[in-house]
């Protein structure tokens, strides 16, 4: 691909000039308008040691008001973030809507060096192709702008910007030993270079690639290319719609028709029983809680079900045993304002733990599929694709050596109603009764269905759901405890 690029292409002062006046202008209303529509941009450059990246951006943002914009400039992952999954950092930068960030290299880099390096294997390189471009789908359907640019120079030419930045006492601490080595292997990374523009190059985050030995050239092309983007953007109700995006079906799930109506509520323990095995369980939990942290196990612990399911009861249990120092519980509420200007997945992946370390999600991700479903807090489109963005940021976490477990915590309707009156009757448990609860219930055969396709939709190999029978709470509370248990020997096994 690279190597059929015609790098000769110029652009004289005076054509640049010209082109410079009648694009700044433009650039600067057009920012003006997107964040009047809130649509969110990302402007995304990766390319050759040398090809004038820097340069190029702050080129590029001079017309633009500096309030609507970020720049941030990539560098190999830091501890804390080789401690977290591939795309967290990257997750954490994402912009809320009508602002523009600006990336001078991006996630691309860890694919890139690392390749390069040696370091990664052939999976390895899927699985992250996979993850990148899971994550500008879930953007772009999402409503952002991504823009792409490859700035593309000659070897030749490579060397050359090397020679003068050295030359220069105050440029040469830029050029490193690895950008020479690089330099000298050119043609073997030129093909990993192809490699990654053939894997992400999508419809919906296409690249563009910048003939940049010119480096005016380079700039109008770069800039010409942003206000076209921004123009159809701008002229479309969606980037969904403009792109015109085909959506497969979610491999790899274990189809389960009717998943609820085949569970069995009839199961107990004694107190007796209860007591023996919580004890045997909590003291297991809290070893390989210590394991976990020793061996940089991260594990995400996901809790949805009926209202009064017994959520709360289980985690209690599973915490009362840990170090809490080494995991925290997020109980998740109705998005506030600041998270409805951001992909709905961005407010969870901040919470993601770090290796070592638990976290445990008091209702979930899954609110997109269910409440916001029923309730109308999103297009149809929108909860319908959201399995298979679901599907893919799970995947991303194991891929990133986290067990990811997924617990339906399940009752029956008469003995939900049970639950809600005692609550209702006991002082000390009033406050966990709202008259939303009650709401909800007149709803429960739309959430039934709304769970089943849930289930059958969303339980994979790699996460699946755990379907607790929690019309008798102790049997739920060890079985929960059972499948953590299960899990962590596991995933501390493979480690061994």
């Amino acid at each position: 691909m690279l190597e059929k690029i015609d790098l000769t292409k110029k652009c004289s002062k005076q054509e640049f000039r010209e082109a410079m006046k009648q694009l700044e202008p433009q650039f600067a209303k057009l920012q003006r308008e997107c964040q009047k529509k809130k649509i969110p941009i990302m402007i995304v450059f990766e390319g050759w040691g040398a090809a004038g990246k820097g340069t190029l951006i702050n080129q590029l943002i001079h017309p633009l008001d500096p309030r609507g914009f970020q720049v941030f400039s990539t560098q190999r992952e830091s501890e804390e973030e080789r401690l977290r999954p591939f795309m967290w950092r990257f997750w954490t930068k994402i912009p809320p809507k009508g602002k523009m960030h600006v990336f001078d290299r991006s996630w691309y880099q860890k694919v890139i060096l690392e390749q390069v390096d040696g370091s990664l294997n052939h999976m390895d390189v899927t699985n992250a192709y996979n993850e990148i471009v899971n994550f500008e789908q879930n953007l772009t359907v999402d409503g952002t702008l991504i823009i792409k640019f490859f700035l593309h120079i000659s070897k030749e030419e490579q060397k050359k910007r090397f020679d003068k930045l050295e030359s220069s006492k105050e440029t040469s601490w830029r050029v490193t030993k690895k950008d020479w080595s690089n330099h000298k292997h050119y043609k073997e990374i030129l093909p990993i270079m192809d490699d990654m523009m053939l894997h992400t190059d999508t419809d919906f985050a296409p690249w563009t690639i910048v003939e940049a030995n010119d480096n005016q050239y380079a700039l109008v092309k770069v800039m010409s290319h942003v206000i076209r983007c921004m123009q159809e953007a701008l002229g479309k109700e969606s980037i969904l719609e403009n792109k015109k995006i085909e959506w497969t079906e979610p491999g790899n799930i274990n189809l389960k028709n009717g998943a609820l109506a085949a569970v069995d509520l009839s199961k107990k323990l004694t107190k007796t029983e209860y007591k023996k095995r919580l004890k045997e369980l909590q003291d297991k939990i809290r070893t390989m809680h210590s394991e976990m942290y020793r061996e940089r196990v991260p594990v995400v612990l996901a809790f949805e079900g009926w209202d009064a399911g017994g959520k709360g009861g289980a985690i209690k249990r599973i915490t009362e045993c840990m170090d809490p120092r080494g995991y925290e519980v997020i109980p998740t509420a109705s998005p506030n304002a600041v998270e409805r200007e951001y992909h709905y997945l961005w407010r969870f992946w901040r919470k993601m733990p770090k290796a070592g370390h638990m976290a445990i999600f008091d209702r979930t991700w899954y609110g997109r599929v269910m409440v916001e479903r029923i309730e109308g807090f999103c297009t149809e489109a929108e909860w319908k694709r959201a399995y298979n963005e679901i599907n893919k940021m799970e995947q991303n976490l194991v891929n990133a050596g986290c067990v990811v477990i997924k617990f339906w915590m399940h009752i029956d309707k008469d003995e939900q109603k049970r639950r809600f009156e005692e609550r209702q009757q006991n002082p000390e448990k009033q406050w966990k009764i709202t008259e939303e609860d009650w709401r909800n219930r007149e709803k429960w055969d739309q959430y039934e269905e709304a769970v089943d396709e849930m289930l059958v939709r969303t339980s994979t190999a790699n996460a699946p759901w755990i379907i607790v029978e929690g019309n008798d709470k102790l049997y739920a509370r060890i079985k929960v405890l059972e499948t953590v248990v299960d899990a962590l020997e596991k995933a501390l096994k493979r480690k061994s």
